[in-house]
C-alpha cells in the first residue's frame, strides 16, 4: 500500500496464528511517527546515561596524621569512606596528633578492618618545614608553655615516643603496606591525572601540600578545593587550650611555614573549619551508644575506640559531604605568623578592608551548624556498610 497524500506511512507485519499467515496493514501519521521515535530516543539516552551518572562520584584525597586506633582522625577518615558518593584516591600520612610512621600502621589496619584496601595509603612528611620538636623547648623558655603539641609531647596508650618508633597497636599490626611513593608526589600525580576533580581534605598539619606546591606551583589551581579542619579565631569557651591563647590551633600551628605555602596558593577555593566552630560539638556516650548499634566493621571500630572529645575533623568531613549543615559562614581572609616570636604559628585573619595585600586568600569560615543534623548523618555514616572497591587503575 502507497502512502496517501496526507503522508500516512503504512507498516506490515505478520503474525501466524491456527497455522494461517495473515497479513496486517495498519497507518500511522508521520508526524506522530516521529514524535514517538524522539521520544524512544530520548528514553534510551536517559537509561543509557544513569548508570554513568551514578558511577561518577565526588573524588577526594585525604591527608590526615591518623593517629588511632580511634578518635577524630579515623573517625574523619570513616565519614568519607563510608559515604556512597565518594571515590577516595588515597589517603597521604603527614606526622601531626602522633608521628608519621605510627599513623601510617594506623590508617593501613584500618583499611584492612573495613575491607578497603584498594585505598592507598601513602606515607608523607616526617618533620616540618622548619618548626621542630626542639625549636619549641627553646620557645617555650621565653613564651610559656603549648599546651598540646601532638606526637611531640602527647601519647595515648604508651609513653611518647620518636618518630621511628612504633609501639604496638592494639587493633592489631596491619599486614598490607603503604604505597611505595612520596605523599606530594602522589597528591600531584592525582591533581594531573584528574584536573579540576580532586577535593583536597585536610586534616592535619599542611606540610605534605606545602611540599606538592613547592614542587609544583600548579598544585593548588588543578586541585577543585581545598576543605580543611583548622585555624582559630574568637573561641568561645572555658578550654584553657583557647581560652588562653584563642589564636593557636595545632594544625596550623605544627607547621607555621608550610600553611603559609598552603594558603597562598591559588585553590579555586578554601572551605574552613575552625576551632571556633568545632567546640560546639561533642563525641559524648549517647553518641557513641547509637553508633555501637550498628553492624557493620565501621560502626563497631568507632564504638570500640571512641573518645569523648570534640568532632574536629568529623565536622569539616560531614560538612563537605553535605554543605546544609552549615547554618552560617563568612568570607575572611586567612593566614598564619610565622613570625618566631610569641605569636608564631598563630592564626591571623582580615576583611577586605584590613587585609595586607601580601598574598593572603580569602576563605569560607564555617561559623554555625545545624548539630542534630551533624549527629545523625555522622551516624548514619559509621553504621551504614562500607561501600566496596571502587575499580581503580593500578596505582
Amino acid at each position: 500500500m502507497a502512502p496517501g497524500s496526507n503522508l500516512q506511512l503504512s507498516t506490515i507485519w505478520s503474525s501466524v496464528f491456527s497455522g494461517l499467515r495473515v497479513k496486517r496493514t495498519c497507518t500511522i501519521p508521520l508526524p506522530i511517527l516521529l514524535s514517538c521515535a524522539l521520544l524512544a530516543l530520548l528514553i534510551f539516552v536517559v537509561v543509557a546515561a544513569a548508570p554513568l551518572a551514578a558511577q561518577e562520584k565526588r573524588k577526594v584525597i585525604i591527608d590526615e596524621d591518623c593517629s588511632g586506633p580511634g578518635g577524630t582522625n579515623t573517625q574523619a577518615i570513616l565519614a568519607l569512606i563510608q559515604s556512597p558518593d565518594t571515590n577516595v584516591l588515597g589517603i597521604t600520612i603527614v606526622t601531626g596528633d602522633a608521628w608519621r610512621d605510627e599513623e601510617v600502621q594506623h590508617a593501613l589496619r584500618l583499611m584492612e578492618i573495613i575491607g578497603r584496601t584498594d585505598i592507598p595509603v601513602v606515607p608523607g612528611a616526617a618533620f616540618p618545614l622548619v618548626n621542630s620538636k626542639e625549636f619549641i623547648a627553646r620557645w617555650e623558655t621565653i613564651y610559656g608553655k603549648v599546651v598540646y603539641q601532638g606526637g611531640w609531647n602527647f601519647a595515648k596508650g604508651h609513653a611518647v615516643h620518636g618518630p621511628t618508633e612504633i609501639p604496638p597497636l592494639p587493633e592489631g599490626a596491619p599486614t598490607t603496606k603503604p604505597l611505595n611513593e612520596a605523599a606530594a608526589n602522589f597528591l600531584l600525580r592525582m591533581v594531573h591525572q584528574y584536573p579540576h576533580q580532586v577535593t583536597i581534605y585536610e586534616g592535619g598539619p599542611l606540610t605534605n601540600l606545602a611540599l606538592a606546591q613547592s614542587l609544583d606551583p600548579e598544585f593548588a589551581s588543578l586541585a577543585k578545593e581545598l576543605v580543611l579542619m583548622g585555624g582559630s579565631l574568637n573561641p568561645q569557651t572555658d578550654d584553657p587550650e583557647f581560652s588562653i591563647t584563642p589564636r593557636r590551633e595545632f594544625n596550623l600551628w605544627m607547621d607555621p611555614e608550610a600553611s603559609r605555602i598552603v594558603l597562598h596558593a591559588p585553590w579555586p577555593r578554601i572551605v574552613v573549619t575552625t576551632v571556633d566552630i568545632s567546640l560546639k560539638t561533642k563525641m559524648d556516650q549517647d553518641l557513641i551508644s547509637q553508633i555501637a548499634k550498628g553492624q557493620y566493621p565501621a560502626a563497631q571500630y568507632t564504638a570500640k575506640y571512641a573518645e569523648g572529645n570534640y568532632l574536629w575533623d568529623e565536622l569539616a568531613s560531614v560538612a563537605w559531604l553535605d554543605p546544609s549543615i552549615i547554618t552560617k559562614s563568612k568570607k575572611l581572609y586567612l593566614d598564619v605568623s610565622i613570625d618566631h616570636g610569641a605569636s608564631y604559628g598563630d592564626t591571623l585573619v582580615w576583611t577586605e578592608d584590613t587585609r595586607p595585600h601580601l598574598g593572603e586568600r580569602i576563605a569560607e569560615i564555617q561559623e554555625d551548624l545545624d548539630k542534630p543534623k551533624f549527629y545523625k548523618e555522622f551516624v548514619d555514616l559509621v553504621r551504614r556498610p562500607t561501600p566496596p572497591p571502587t575499580n581503580r587503575p593500578a596505582q
